[in-house]
């Protein structure tokens, strides 16, 4: 697969194929915490992703390569950021719908956006910030704080979108000075460490349903980073980025064929509202990105 980025068809295909995985991901993750704790599903997740991370760096840089960081300190705050993120969503979901978690976590590129101007210095236009301002008001309408309908267990998910946004952030960081390989491999290491550790007196031995059940969230989660990983070989991340958003469609999708979930008015507005900031905020960021391309050549 060549590296040069020069496919977008091909990378846009393979986005949608890893988007479908993703929330298949989150539907077996639903069904497993009914019958096992998040710290169980956590483990076995993460031991199946680290052999992914450890087999996919060897055959490219070699693993004892893929260790060096030349920043291992914020490697593993954002690995151990992103597990709790994990731990956080899955135990969530055991109170909100597919779809409706998803729906309040499509504002994550929002927050990235607002958190890049003081953690990484990047220069925000008003236009940018308009959108994110617009698309935090659809939150609300999604979340609708202090009303009858207020789910306690929004706020829970609120908080992964800013450890998601978080994890991205400080991802960025660590990409000027190491490699990709090096932070998949932490990733999957440091998470499976963790979680190792947190499911410590807790392990409970699954029986044959739930163990088919841990097999498909580890063959959905590898899948879908494959897939993810091989759209970003042929396609830019700002061209990718606005079709992140059909992972909402899956989960709609799937919330309604298998849980029987339907989204309310007020949630079907405010996920608009905030799709739409986002897929702004992605085509203001792709724009600006060509025009340095463009000046750079």
């Amino acid at each position: 697969m060549s590296n040069t980025r020069d496919n977008p068809l091909l990378g846009i295909a393979l986005l949608l194929i890893a988007t479908v995985f993703f929330a298949l991901q989150d539907v077996i993750t639903k069904q497993l915490t009914a019958h096992i704790s998040v710290t169980q599903i956590m483990v076995v997740r993460f031991a199946a992703f680290a052999l992914f991370a450890l087999i996919y760096a060897g055959r490219r840089v070699g693993v004892s390569l893929a260790f060096k960081s030349a920043t291992p300190k914020m490697q593993i705050v954002r690995c151990l950021i992103m597990c709790t993120e994990i731990g956080i969503f899955a135990y969530s979901i055991q109170f909100l719908g597919i779809a409706e978690i998803h729906a309040i976590f499509s504002c994550f590129p929002l927050v990235i956006t607002a958190l890049s101007v003081p953690m990484l210095g990047e220069q925000v236009g008003w236009r940018r910030w308009l959108a994110v301002s617009i698309g935090f008001v659809g939150t609300l309408i999604i979340v609708q704080p202090g009303s009858g309908v207020f789910n306690p267990a929004a706020l829970l998910a609120l908080l992964c979108v800013l450890m998601y946004s978080l994890y991205n952030i400080f991802t960025r960081q660590v990409s000027r000075h190491d490699s990709f390989e090096t932070s998949l491999v932490y990733f999957g290491v440091v998470g499976f460490v963790a979680s190792l550790i947190a499911v410590i007196g807790r392990w409970q031995t699954p029986d044959s349903t739930t163990w088919l059940l841990l097999a498909g969230i580890c063959f959905t989660s590898v899948t879908a980073h494959m897939m993810l990983i091989k759209a970003l070989e042929v396609t830019s991340a700002v061209v990718l980025q606005p079709f992140n958003y059909f992972i909402l469609v899956w989960a709609i999708v799937f919330g309604y064929l298998i849980f029987g979930e339907v989204l309310s008015m007020h949630e079907v507005i405010g996920a608009f509202i905030v799709v739409a900031s986002g897929l702004y905020v992605g085509m203001r960021e792709y724009l600006i990105a060509r025009r340095a391309s463009r000046a750079s050549t």
